[in-house]
């Protein structure tokens, strides 16, 4: 179901599109595929942008929800990573999305299976990721450092821990965004600013140094797209586009634990897992009352699929860590929902589990793909293939300078909205509010119609799964889903008739 005002931009780009000889193609508009489309467009490239769904239909929408400065990576000795993600957080926090992200406090539980060494050999990784903080300027008042906490004070923060044997707890601050998928709509909103035309639903079917065969996936038609340089950043699919590619992707499982399942839970928690040394599962609850559990790291093997499906070993072995902690058990039953995506990693032996988290750019028969990386790094990886690009295709173009861009939403937030609209579209809320206010009925999850025409009007929205699955998250929770899906096309409805 698509509104006719998109339907019609949409036409009139993909005529252009084939029309012309581009600089950059970009194929794939995840993060990272967004981020090289707004990093070529800022350096003066004619650049345009597809994917065979969405935005952030692929692993963007399914992560943890963290911009997190790498001390993970620091237990296995890759500074590097870690300085890198502790730059690319600072940049998010102060400049480019500061309405998206920002600190967020998490504990870990000193609990019996936590011994005193251990729990020394973290806060001194916590404090190692404190001056990687500081090495990458940004102030405290941002990100504050980490400390230790009684046991008292811990269960302030977070009452439904086990009281028994518990020493008190140790509190790091890291990055945290409201929505991922929202970064990746702003992120493609700010590159097609910049004069990148971003198109979904166009299927790149084959690429070469000249180009790419594109399908649209709403008529069928197939066309070549021309450019002089294609940027491969299709994620866990990179590897049907260049066989070069060699992938192992990982699974990332998350539950959704039903509102008033973890009451009075305030900060995030870091719990170990068993048997692992550098490894926690994460417990962050959200705006709405309900509470995220991740992350397993299981290796994939067979077809990718457009949407992962979280096992049910994966959700049993994530309640069995978090019980380990808590008071009460949480039940099956209190699972609302449950979300996996597939980590795109590059081959390696051993566990997916250990292997980096670097990003490589590798290039072959005049295509340029980015794998690897983390939704944290986006910017830098964008930056690397665009520089690849740039240098191997001799384009006239300048340096990066997506370190300066804010995203679309990054000024300041207007007084007099609610504060859900302000922290979720920053300068624009206002603009959002009279919508609201024309079209208060609820969607679900607190969402009105007016936040969905928004979604139609201003971020490219096409049909119910945009704006339920990626511009809003209601679709996380199937219940929610089918509840919500009246509004959506009431939403595509009235924009179609316009």
């Amino acid at each position: 179901m698509d509104s006719s005002l998109n339907a019609r931009r949409r036409s009139r780009e993909l005529r252009e599109v084939a029309e012309e000889r581009l600089d950059v193609l970009v194929v794939g508009l995840g993060a990272t595929g967004a981020g090289a489309a707004l990093d070529a467009a800022s350096r003066g490239l004619s650049v345009a942008a597809i994917d065979a769904h969405d935005l952030a239909f692929g692993t963007s929408r399914w992560s943890s929800k963290m911009i997190h400065g790498g001390l993970r990576y620091l237990a296995k000795g890759q500074v590097d990573v870690a300085y890198e993600s502790a730059v690319e957080r600072g940049i998010l926090l102060r400049t480019t999305a500061p309405h998206l992200v920002a600190a967020h406090p998490y504990l870990l539980p000193l609990t019996k299976a936590v011994s005193r060494q251990q729990a020394a050999l973290v806060m001194s990784g916590y404090r190692l990721g404190d001056s990687l903080r500081a090495a990458a300027r940004t102030p405290r008042r941002l990100l504050p450092g980490p400390t230790r906490l009684s046991a008292a004070r811990t269960r302030t923060l977070a009452p439904v821990l086990d009281g028994d044997g518990l020493r008190g707890a140790l509190l790091s601050w890291d990055g945290r965004l409201l929505d991922d998928a929202r970064l990746v709509v702003a992120i493609a909103r700010t590159a097609a600013a910049q004069g990148a035309r971003v198109l979904t639903r166009c299927r790149a079917l084959r690429l070469t140094d000249r180009g790419a065969l594109v399908r649209d996936e709403l008529t069928g038609e197939e066309f070549d797209v021309r450019a002089t340089t294609v940027i491969n950043a299709a994620g866990v699919w990179a590897g049907t586009l260049d066989p070069e590619v060699k992938l192992r992707p990982s699974r990332g499982t998350h539950l959704v634990l039903a509102p008033g399942t973890l009451p009075g839970l305030i900060a995030g928690m870091h719990v170990p897992i068993p048997g692992e040394t550098s490894r926690f599962a994460l417990v962050l609850p959200q705006r709405d009352g309900r509470v995220h559990v991740g992350l397993t790291d299981e290796p994939v093997d067979g077809p990718v699929p457009d949407v992962p499906e979280a096992p049910e070993e994966d959700v049993r072995t994530l309640l069995e860590v978090l019980n380990g902690v808590l008071e009460t058990r949480v039940t099956r039953e209190a699972v609302a929902g449950a979300y996996a995506g597939l980590r795109p990693l590059l081959a390696a032996d051993g566990r997916t589990a250990d292997i980096s988290r670097r990003h490589a750019v590798l290039s072959h028969d005049g295509v340029v793909t980015v794998v690897g990386g983390k939704l944290t790094t986006y910017r830098r990886m964008a930056e690397d293939a665009v520089d690849r690009a740039v240098s191997s295709a001799k384009l006239p173009a300048g340096r990066c300078r997506t370190r300066k861009i804010p995203l679309v939403g990054a000024g300041a937030r207007p007084s007099g909205v609610p504060h859900r609209l302000a922290e979720r579209y920053g300068s624009e809320a206002e603009a959002v509010h009279e919508l609201v206010k024309a079209h208060p009925e609820e969607a679900g999850l607190g969402v009105t119609e007016g936040e969905l025409i928004w979604s139609v009007r201003h971020e490219g929205a096409l049909d119910e799964g945009d704006l339920l699955d990626r511009r809003t998250r209601i679709g996380l929770v199937k219940q929610d889903r089918d509840r919500a899906l009246a509004a959506a096309r009431a939403a595509l409805d009235r924009m179609g008739r316009l």
